[in-house]
């Protein structure tokens, strides 16, 4: 991760894009759930707004909590590290569970002439 900035707008770009996906497949695809898109649609903004709400975060300890500045700033990286993982594991299960429940709503006859093509 460059910076949070940088991370913020590729949130907002895989959101973007797959509530796009949603909104091409609920108006072009025939036989399509479109009550199902349209909870897709609402699913991906709730995630995009929950996830950019969660990068920001503190370390809350302080260098005096520590023995030494090098410990300090180890204990300072593993904790974002560790912080950034867990926020990106939660990101990419919801993505996965939203696309399965896109993949759900496409019928079965578009399914197989995608798999044909």
């Amino acid at each position: 991760m460059a910076n949070k900035r940088q991370l913020k707008k590729e949130i907002k770009y895989v959101c973007g894009d797959l509530a796009a996906e949603c909104l091409i497949a609920k108006n072009f695809i025939k036989g399509v759930d479109k009550d199902a898109m349209i909870k897709n649609i609402s699913d991906v903004a709730s995630l995009m707004i929950n996830t950019l709400d969660k990068v920001s975060f503190a370390f809350d300890k302080r260098p005096g909590d520590f023995a030494d500045g090098r410990a300090y700033h180890k204990a300072r990286r593993d904790y974002y590290t560790k912080a950034y993982a867990a926020l990106r594991t939660k990101f990419y299960d919801r993505i996965t569970e939203i696309v399965k429940a896109m993949n759900a709503a496409v019928p079965a006859e578009v399914k197989a002439a995608n798999k044909k093509a």
